[in-house]
């Protein structure tokens, strides 16, 4: 099995989410991230003060599939993330060596 974790820009999230799901992935865990790469940030002028802004917002998608599913999840974020612009983001895939259901102690791709 194999965890995908995306950094998208958060206008993107809804088309990642339908992307995956039109090729049966549904199981996400999404989290609000703060973080900065190339972009590095961005200034703001509040009340007539110019601030840096170091850290920019982005979400975090996670998803675990099976390894014969985990080049196409990959594929499809990359294609449904992608704007052409700086800070698109980032995907990393990591090897998982067990899932377990809670609910029902299945284990292994049946607990996906």
């Amino acid at each position: 099995m194999k965890k995908i974790e995306a950094i998208i820009k958060p206008f993107k999230l809804d088309d990642v989410k339908e992307a995956l799901s039109e090729i049966g992935i549904y199981g996400m865990t999404v989290t609000e991230v703060n973080g900065y790469g190339r972009q590095k940030g961005h200034k703001e002028i509040y009340r007539g003060a110019e601030y840096v802004v170091d850290f920019v917002p982005k979400i975090k998608v996670e998803i675990v599939v099976s390894d014969e599913r985990a080049e196409e999840a990959v594929t499809t974020i990359r294609n449904a993330a992608n704007s052409g612009k700086i800070g698109d983001g980032k995907i990393f895939v990591c090897s998982v060596e067990q899932a377990i259901r809670v609910r029902t102690g299945e284990t292994g791709d049946e607990a996906l």
